[in-house]
């Protein structure tokens, strides 16, 4: 155990002195690990904290929720003229399947509309998320408050003007006054104010309940009637637990029978699941993981060459001293473990480098975008192993030729 010890300091020492002695020729050849290193690991970084964020903004939400409409979330084979052709979802429609599903917990109704801005008294707030729905909205996307309430069953069917903003809008219109109550402009009418949605931070998928209001879909109904400017949508939260694909047969077979469709007759409907969804966001991730490590792979290679480069010149300027430590009792296992661990002890540096990159910029871009880019302990560990991995391969050819030089001819050799 003493020997690797002495065996690790002298090879911590050589390595040391080769940075030292050699600093450009030593550095140019761990570019090539530290960027593969730094590659990899900020990928795998930005991945992790990509993959953070998107669990964090669903994490209100059951991943088995069914967002019913005329539209796919993701890829169709249907052809776009044809689903162009398709209906939008009715508030009728809605009623219908509220009253006639079996094991589902609730069903909301939502439009998607234009950005709008929102007044009080001299203060204004542009380009606001505007989310027309029904009340069951607050179950279904897990709503919380920071003041106030989310608008009643009676408040959403009569279409009543009240609504709930976020906590950056309220900021915006009120600063530090109590804002319920109060009365905002919206499309020309005076809204009540009913409630504050708690702070909840940016979102991966653009809005978030921050920048975002509710209030009622039944009054841009009342004053628009059903138009082709909202884009309506049915919620459908299902019982934990329930069969999804009975589940999602019994809701399309209930909104065929509402519409009156004929057997054989093609859907003219999507059902979104959100997990379908987050599969496919996850199917994202890991392509940008592969084409990350192949990238990586290269500037790694690269890396190993550079290595093993600079411990076939580390091995010829010290021939002499491998020959007198051979002639002095060094065994081969010695000379090679000397060798080996150097290199290590190299590779290891330009990764640590490059891990130092990757925490450098994800702080920078932490503060700069208010995103939280997630260096993980396993991340370190990975790159860290990594660049062993690379050191381990590209020092054991040079070690080996210097553990099996013959001490006589070493000594010659350097003379």
């Amino acid at each position: 155990m003493l020997l690797y010890l002495r065996l690790l300091k002298e090879s911590l020492s050589f390595a040391i002195n080769a940075l030292r002695n050699n600093k450009l020729r030593t550095l140019l050849s761990l570019l090539g690990v530290t960027i593969g290193i730094f590659s990899i690991i900020a990928v795998l970084a930005a991945v992790d904290s990509l993959d953070k964020k998107i669990t964090k903004d669903l994490s209100s939400l059951d991943k088995n929720t069914i967002y019913l409409m005329k539209f796919s979330f993701g890829p169709s084979e249907i052809p776009q003229w044809k689903r162009e052709q398709f209906p939008n979802v009715k508030y009728d429609e809605y009623i219908a399947l509220k009253n006639s599903l079996n094991n589902t917990d609730q069903v909301g109704y939502q439009l998607f509309v234009n950005r709008e801005t929102l007044k009080y008294d001299s203060k204004t707030v542009a380009d606001v998320n505007m989310i027309p729905s029904s009340f069951e909205m607050v179950d279904i996307d897990g709503l919380s408050f920071d003041k106030g309430r989310f608008y009643n069953e009676s408040e959403s069917n009569s279409g009543t003007p009240v609504i709930v903003l976020g906590y950056d809008i309220a900021n915006g219109l009120f600063g530090e006054s109590d804002p319920i109550g109060k009365n905002i402009r919206l499309y020309g009418q005076r809204f009540t104010v009913v409630g504050v949605m708690a702070k909840q931070g940016a979102g991966f998928f653009g809005d978030s309940n921050d920048t975002s209001v509710y209030f009622p879909a039944n009054f841009l109904r009342r004053m628009y009637g059903d138009n082709d400017a909202m884009t309506p949508v049915i919620v459908l939260k299902p019982v934990k637990g329930v069969d999804m694909d009975a589940y999602k047969a019994q809701v399309a077979q209930k909104l065929r029978a509402i519409r009156g469709m004929k057997a054989g007759e093609m859907d003219n409907f999507f059902i979104n699941v959100l997990s379908g969804f987050t599969d496919f966001i996850d199917g994202i991730l890991g392509q940008m993981n592969v084409v990350g490590w192949i990238i990586s792979g290269f500037s790694l290679l690269v890396g190993g060459f550079g290595i093993a480069n600079i411990m076939f010149v580390s091995v010829k300027e010290r021939t002499n001293l491998i020959g007198i430590q051979k002639s002095l009792g060094a065994k081969n296992r010695f000379i090679l473990f000397q060798f080996l661990f150097e290199a290590i002890i190299l590779s290891v540096i330009g990764g640590i480098i490059g891990l130092l990159m990757v925490w450098g910029i994800a702080f920078i871009l932490t503060k700069a975008l208010d995103f939280e880019f997630v260096l993980s302990f396993g991340n370190i560990i990975l790159g860290t192993t990594l660049a062993a991995l690379i050191g381990l391969i590209s020092g054991i050819l040079p070690a080996i030729s210097a553990a099996n030089l013959d001490p006589v001819e070493a000594i010659r050799t350097g003379m």
